[in-house]
């Protein structure tokens, strides 16, 4: 079966940044933040501190990802640059988004050179308050702050543009399922990616099938079901926590709404990529042809958009002209 990683990170170099600080790297793939909190952020064998585009393309080969969809987090650093640097080195392996903070004074400076010198065409959200923008600055609703609507008035003019969100678990401030919908009934033309199943818990499905019956009605909503298993805390493959949360987005969006990823490498340091890789073919939740949807078909028909693609292939960055 072909797939296509939807959630993956490269490092270039650690650079997280979050409400637990900065991030310091210590080898072995361990890094601190300032706060004291110490994690394990790359599995062993892939990085001691970074895992390089190389290193991807050998797990993806070994579990034979044929591409992979890269986004920015807080958590690893934006790698914005080196993202951009991968596709045009790799531009049969790769698509990437792009992410800024958009309360800075640049912020829309930064916005128009990743679009317009360097081709992208999906931008990511990591507004949580555990992990992203919401950690470091007052609450803020992606559908009505005036810095984030600068952002979405200029995207308006790249229809099939990807904006993809994280917005953390509904007990953080950053919580938005409600937003989404706003935007996507605000910006037709964009497609939207709700990050993690919108942080489900197997235990409360009511809270879940409310975010997902919101979006139900809007066909450019979407949602990635990377890292669920963190978020439910299991290990036990094939994860059943993480298959009643699938049936339910299965049950109310269809298999054509759902994309596969695994928010490695990270989440590789929990689960093993393989069983990331694998688990939904461990189980009956989708038919065949409903599994190509998950696993390759949806990534490859919202990311890898022909326009999308060929945007990046063909940009220069003027700086290294």
């Amino acid at each position: 079966m072909k797939k296509i990683e939807g959630h993956l990170h490269l490092v270039r170099s650690v650079a997280g940044f979050n409400g637990k600080g900065r991030m310091t790297p210590l080898g072995n793939g361990k890094t601190i933040w300032d706060d004291g909190t110490l994690i394990k952020l790359i599995p062993d064998g892939w990085g001691d501190d970074d895992f390089l585009a190389e290193s991807a393309l050998k797990v993806m080969d070994d579990n034979k990802i044929e591409k992979a969809v890269l986004l920015q987090g807080s958590l690893n650093g934006y790698q914005n640059y080196y993202s951009y640097q991968t596709v045009k080195k790799y531009p049969n392996r790769f698509v990437a988004a792009f992410s800024v903070d958009p309360f800075t004074d640049s912020a829309m400076k930064i916005v128009r050179r990743h679009v317009e010198d360097l081709g992208f065409r999906a931008i990511k959200f990591e507004i949580s308050q555990g992990g992203g923008l919401h950690g470091y600055h007052k609450p803020f609703r992606l559908d009505s702050d005036p810095n984030i609507g600068r952002i979405f008035h200029y995207l308006a003019d790249y229809p099939g543009f990807v904006v993809t969100t994280d917005y953390g678990d509904y007990s953080q401030f950053s919580y938005e399922p409600e937003a989404i919908v706003n935007l996507a009934l605000r910006y037709p033309k964009l497609d939207f990616v709700v990050c993690h199943l919108s942080f489900p818990n197997a235990d409360h499905l009511d809270r879940l099938s409310n975010a997902l019956n919101q979006w139900k009605p809007l066909d450019n909503i979407y949602t990635d079901i990377s890292a669920i298993q963190d978020i439910e805390g299991e290990t036990d493959f094939p994860f059943p926590r993480c298959q009643k949360d699938v049936s339910l987005a299965k049950k109310i969006l269809g298999s054509k709404r759902i994309i596969w990823g695994t928010d490695s490498p990270w989440s590789s340091t929990f689960n093993s990529y393989h069983n990331l890789a694998t688990w939904l073919e461990h189980t009956d939740i989708f038919t065949p042809d409903e599994l190509e949807n998950v696993m390759y078909n949806n990534a490859n028909r919202i990311y890898f958009k022909s326009q999308n693609v060929k945007a990046m292939l063909d940009a220069d960055d003027p700086v290294m002209e």
